[in-house]
């Protein structure tokens, strides 16, 4: 059963918190539709991981920490894992077909269709392959702000996918650095013999610059169909030296190879830690912040 829980990834579902982002940033975090959706897209990432798995068993046998996955390592059967796959599919949309607008539920087909072009077709295409997982996790952004009913910046969205590009592109640099020689690379994942250290660092800050210079866009952004949004957010802009020192220390942790991926420098980098706990903090006194002086507007008013 351990074995079975291992092949569902259950340490890749922090990858769904962005889900959240529309909840969060407009205030629907507590609405109880969010975890409703944040549990749907957990199983269906987890059922296209065990798939993901399935197809990459041989090659994941050559990696160094990929090669102890359950499918790679012989823990798990094939059959098995197809059975895996196809229960967490159909309960992950049953979820939300009874629990969440219809539009959701075409975002989660819509998601592991997605992925599975990529496992089986896409990720053997330099540059394609990271832009199709930045684009899985709009989708997940999308997901979340339709299962609430918000209206979503465009400019969160392109935040959102610049990004997951960034992250991707610095994923790449690290299994390069990992796995340490061309024919391992090739390997393990095709498109690493086509990606070179000084291609990925020069996409890596590329897409980092696009990614502040889209959250800024969002900050400062007016939009007419929400005349009156629920948070003083031009006040993100101040957060701007902590984004950019976030990204920039992942950017460099990714060039030095000290992690294998940018799941374990998150989880691991205590300073990249602290930062994103302080960015949140910060995010939370500006709301609270917002909320505070509205109700004290609401109070003067209606005493005048």
């Amino acid at each position: 059963m351990l074995d079975y829980i291992r092949l569902m990834r259950p340490s890749q579902w922090i990858k769904n918190v962005v889900v959240l982002f529309g909840p969060a940033f407009s205030l629907h975090l507590l609405d109880v539709r969010v975890p409703i959706v944040f549990a749907a897209f957990c199983l269906i990432a987890s059922a296209s991981y065990v798939l993901n798995d399935l197809a990459d068993r041989e090659a994941d046998k050559i990696h160094p920490v990929k090669k102890n996955r359950p499918l790679a390592s012989g823990a798990v059967s094939p059959a098995g894992a197809a059975v895996l796959s196809l229960v967490l599919l159909v309960s992950g949309i049953a979820i939300s077909h009874f629990w969440l607008p219809q539009l959701v539920t075409y975002i989660l087909l819509s998601y592991f269709v997605l992925i599975q072009g990529y496992s089986f077709l896409l990720k053997k295409q330099p540059i394609i392959d990271v832009i199709i997982i930045a684009m899985g996790f709009v989708l997940r952004a999308v997901a979340g702000a339709q299962a609430v009913a918000v209206l979503v910046s465009p400019w969160l969205i392109a935040c959102t996918f610049t990004l997951c590009m960034f992250l991707g592109f610095g994923k790449r640099r690290c299994e390069l650095v990992t796995l340490g020689n061309k024919a391992d690379a090739e390997a393990h994942r095709a498109t690493l013999l086509r990606y070179t250290p000084e291609l990925l660092s020069h996409l890596i800050s590329v897409s980092a610059g696009i990614a502040i210079m889209t959250f800024l866009l969002y900050v400062m952004d007016f939009n007419p169909r929400i005349p009156h949004p629920p948070f003083a957010k031009e006040l993100l802009l101040y957060t701007l030296p902590l984004v950019a020192y976030a990204m920039f220390r992942y950017a460099m942790l990714t060039e030095m190879g000290r992690y294998s991926g940018p799941m374990q420098i998150i989880k691991k980098d205590v300073p990249l830690l602290v930062t994103g706990l302080i960015w949140i903090l910060v995010v939370a006194m500006i709301v609270l912040k917002t909320r505070a002086d509205v109700v004290v507007t609401t109070v003067a008013g209606g005493g005048g």
